[in-house]
């Protein structure tokens, strides 16, 4: 698809809440005569970058580049990260080291393929004022050298109101778009962006309606552009695919692309990757969604945190039909 060959003349700035994704892997094949617990027999242990640092990740492999702002700790969960990010090719230049935290690890137990149980080591709270600057300084510094921005929220405390004022302020200085994954009730506090990625139930949440209602999806999607000022907002359905709300033009609904899906793990993290590329790259918000969708199909037929690449994004596309999407500017 000549549209993905753009991809790698696109830089993307990512701001968010990193974290380390830990995987142990194993079998089951008893009860623990402790507790009505399986035993899982450890066989190997993997680590990814997680949360945003997934995004950034995601966005290396389609062979764009990826400038990563967020806190880490000082621990040697933060040098796990920063040798998992070397090994996708994400420059950890950008991330503040902070003494008085630790670094968000979210530890996944695996048996025969099926996730047992999750740990997680967090830290919630708001970052300080000290903090908010260093983000804010370097949100500054790279917003010239970016086609893009990605706010990736896991609410973990980064992103406080006066750091997501800065980011829009800056890009709207720069005339950069800003796609945000939200979380939370309250969108209020994205005022500002360009796009958001919310999934089916943050989005009822967010527009204070009920999930089981059955024109939800509509409802949420023109709400949210409405009250927000969007320009478009791209709903995730897990298995039923995705709805893409435009700004003043017809909805577009996308049914998913999975053949079988087996962990949506760091799905998200793809979806808004590929349509930050996609759109930085030349295409329109209608054909940015249709290729991200490809390449959310794609990872969720795997175990794990997975990052997308561009050749397996291209051959998923390479029978696929974008003319139909063609129509429509990309704001």
């Amino acid at each position: 698809m000549d549209l993905l060959n753009n991809f790698k003349n696109v830089t993307i700035l990512v701001v968010g809440d990193v974290m380390l994704d830990r995987y142990l892997w194993g079998d089951v094949s008893r009860i623990s005569p402790e507790a009505p617990v399986p035993v899982v027999r450890l066989r190997r242990s993997t680590f990814a970058p997680g949360g945003a640092a997934n995004v950034a990740a995601n966005i290396a492999g389609l062979g764009a580049r990826a400038m990563l702002i967020g806190c880490v700790g000082t621990d040697h969960d933060a040098g796990a990260l920063n040798i998992a990010l070397e090994e996708c090719n994400v420059s950890a230049e950008y991330l503040i080291g902070r003494p008085d935290m630790p670094t968000n690890v979210k530890t996944r137990i695996i048996a025969h393929n099926q996730q047992v149980v999750r740990v997680d080591q967090e830290h919630t709270e708001n970052i300080s004022a000290v903090d908010e600057d260093a983000i804010c300084n370097a949100v500054s510094k790279a917003m010239p050298d970016a086609d893009i921005v990605i706010v990736s929220d896991y609410q973990k405390g980064l992103l406080t109101a006066a750091v997501l004022r800065h980011i829009f302020d800056i890009a709207k200085a720069h005339s950069r778009k800003v796609i945000v994954d939200p979380k939370g009730r309250d969108y209020s506090k994205y005022a500002g962006a360009s796009m958001l990625t919310p999934n089916r139930r943050e989005a009822a949440e967010a527009s204070k309606l009920d999930e089981d209602d059955a024109g939800l999806i509509e409802s949420a999607g023109r709400r949210l552009i409405s009250d927000l000022g969007l320009e478009a907002v791209l709903i995730t359905r897990s298995h039923e695919g995705m709805s893409l709300f435009i700004k003043d033009r017809p909805e577009i609904h996308l049914l998913a692309e999975a053949k079988e899906i087996f962990d949506v793990t760091g799905a998200g993290d793809t979806v808004i990757a590929t349509l930050a590329a996609s759109l930085a790259g030349g295409c329109n918000y209608a054909q940015a969604a249709a290729i991200a969708n490809i390449a959310a199909g794609i990872v969720v037929e795997q175990v794990g945190t997975t990052s997308i690449t561009l050749e397996r994004l291209a051959r998923a596309a390479a029978s696929a039909d974008l003319s139909q999407f063609t129509a429509g500017p990309s704001s």
